[in-house]
């Protein structure tokens, strides 16, 4: 079983009732809610700048099962301003910038989001593939379509839970220097 090692840099707010397990480093201006479970089973994971993971959200890195029992350990990066909705699964090896995961949708360990991508409520997505920039995935059936707009950075939303969560919820210090 992994070690747990967490780096946090200034300017994140990361709550201690997050579930946090193995090599995790999260950037600056990052939020983690209290519920949200971060599992780094496969290796390393590296979350960027302005990125909000809200509640019951899991990110677990996890290698796909033919791919188990082999000597490299693959870091998981996850790009800046992305949004991890409430009780969404992503499972992906790895994500850019700017994507949005809506409630409840899930991404297997054999999906690589590109820029500027949102999951639909509910979708699921398990098929190997990379999803080109600006995909919407919405409905029932997980339609695809390309984007005009990329997603909209949280930034009112982000600068509330920084003044919020504070009183509320215990906030594990940074440990990294900019």
């Amino acid at each position: 079983m992994a070690r747990n090692s967490f780096k946090i840099f200034p300017g994140a707010l990361v709550c201690e009732e997050s579930k946090l397990r193995g090599d995790i480093t999260v950037g600056a201006g990052t939020i983690i809610h209290p519920s949200a479970s971060i599992i780094a089973e496969a290796g390393p994971i590296i979350i960027g700048e302005n990125c909000l993971i809200e509640e019951q959200a899991k990110i677990i890195h996890r290698l796909p099962f033919d791919q188990q029992n082999k000597d490299n350990t693959p870091v998981l990066i996850i790009g800046s301003h992305n949004v991890f909705e409430v009780d969404c699964t992503i499972e992906a090896p790895k994500i850019g910038n700017n994507n949005v995961f809506e409630s409840k949708c899930f991404v297997g360990n054999k999906v690589t989001v590109s820029n500027g991508c949102t999951i639909g409520a509910g979708c699921r997505i398990t098929d190997e593939q990379i999803l080109k920039e600006n995909i919407s995935i919405f409905g029932s059936k997980c339609q695809i379509r390309e984007s005009i707009d990329k997603p909209v950075p949280q930034i009112l939303q982000m600068e509330t839970l920084m003044k919020i969560l504070p009183n509320y919820h215990h906030i594990r210090k940074p440990n990294k220097k900019h």
